[in-house]
């Protein structure tokens, strides 16, 4: 086979294309939310237990997938996992009420909860320490480019046909993707299509050993420093996700068009903002002279401090205020994303690196699913705006814990950060 030039950027692309395909299916149900209450007659209190079981599966799951990618190989188990999921979205087009709904999300969940420690372990079988997280910037750009994709393409289809046509069409996509991950993917030192002179600039091959069992990573401080940040920042990207376009309907009045013109408009936010993040960090080492820890570090700080704007979103008047207060508030959460995933790479054993990751997104993601919870028991009595609020505090805590946690700047002058 030909050698390929700058074959890990095709691979980061690669990554990033599945990582689209996951997100357009996973926020299908946010899109057609409005819709679908009609539709199923559901309350806003059952469609929250149908976001739960997705967030309850993708929340237990995670290490779990991260486990079984480490152990059978990155190639073979994502593309069983997405193949897993494309089944599970499409299934979605045969549900008849709350109940079913939910079942399906739940075995979407599960399944999809591989992708980003799939993406992040792929990152980490690539590309070295100074590199990371830009790679790790554009692998997660594919996270709200899927969720920026799937407002107009799942309306258009439901508009076009129905709504179990834009289930149907969109869990499909994932066996395509599925198909061409088998047949691409290969770890630098086995891929025919790298050449002699880039497999040299790849990290080594990690040697062989037992992977860091969960009771170690579970009482390893490093592990806390990153998993309570998670815990406190996922609340604002489930919202995003999942609550947007309900909030628009309920609250601001848009009908089905409007929450497609509008609904898109924080995850392009969330792109800018995830590059730059992973850009942000090589940037500050270059020219503030910061370890690399403490570059991470100081990003995550800034993107907390942003987020005091998509608190206060109960302040303002007419939809178009609100939406570029979100607008805000995807930029910054997806920098702090980009740099909280990027650290697992940093500090974290290659051959472990998955149920790592793993691990810290379950965390993240029972900090978004007891939020969601929240939002389904209080949104109708209280309205979206207090608990919109509690966003921007989250977020400065889980900086405040991180720098306190990790002392980034203590372990850049000692040296620990792991390559």
């Amino acid at each position: 086979m030909a050698t390929v030039a700058r074959l890990r950027w095709w691979i980061v692309g690669l990554v990033c294309v599945g990582t689209i395909i996951n997100y357009i299916d996973r926020n299908a149900l946010g899109v057609l939310a409005p819709h679908l209450t009609q539709e199923l007659d559901l309350s806003t209190q059952e469609y929250s237990w149908i976001v739960a079981a997705f967030q309850v599966a993708y929340t237990l799951m995670q290490p779990v997938c991260g486990a079984i990618l480490d152990w059978a190989g990155l190639k073979a188990a994502f593309a069983l996992f997405a193949v897993a999921w494309s089944l599970a979205g499409m299934g979605h087009a045969f549900a008849g009420g709350w109940v079913s709904l939910a079942a399906l999300r739940g075995a979407l969940g599960a399944s999809e909860a591989a992708a980003i420690p799939a993406g992040i372990k792929a990152i980490g079988e690539w590309f070295g320490p100074k590199d990371r997280s830009v790679a790790v910037g554009f692998f997660n750009a594919g996270t709200s480019l899927g969720a920026m994709i799937a407002p107009p393409l799942v309306i258009w289809l439901t508009l076009t046909w129905d709504w179990r046509t834009a289930f149907l069409v969109t869990g499909s996509l994932g066996l395509v993707w599925a198909f061409a991950w088998w047949r691409l993917y290969e770890r630098p030192a086995r891929h025919p299509a790298l050449s002699d002179v880039e497999r040299a600039k790849a990290p080594a091959e990690p040697e062989t050993g037992v992977a860091v069992p969960f009771r170690a990573l579970l009482a390893d401080r490093t592990f806390w420093a990153l998993a309570i940040p998670r815990f406190l920042a996922e609340p604002a990207w489930q919202t995003f996700s999942f609550w947007i376009p309900l909030y628009l309907a309920k609250e601001r009045g848009l009908d089905l068009k409007g929450v497609a013109l509008f609904a898109w408009m924080p995850f392009l936010a969330a792109d800018l903002g995830g590059i730059l993040g992973g850009y942000l960090s090589p940037f500050l080492m270059g020219r503030l002279k910061l370890g690399l820890l403490t570059s991470r570090g100081v990003g995550v700080g800034l993107g907390a401090a942003l987020m005091i704007a998509p608190a206060c979103v109960g302040l303002v008047h007419g939809p178009l205020a609100a939406i570029a207060l979100f607008c805000v508030g995807g930029f910054a959460h997806q920098m702090i994303s980009v740099l909280i995933n990027t650290l697992t790479t940093d500090v974290f054993p290659r051959q472990s690196l998955a149920r790592a990751n793993g691990l810290v997104g379950m965390m993240g993601w029972t900090g978004g699913l007891l939020f969601s919870l929240l939002v389904g028991a209080l949104a109708d009595r209280t309205g979206f705006g207090p608990l919109f609020a509690l966003l921007g505090v989250f977020d400065v805590a889980g900086a405040l814990v991180l720098f306190a946690l990790l002392r980034p700047a203590a372990r850049d002058r000692l040296g620990t950060a792991m390559g």
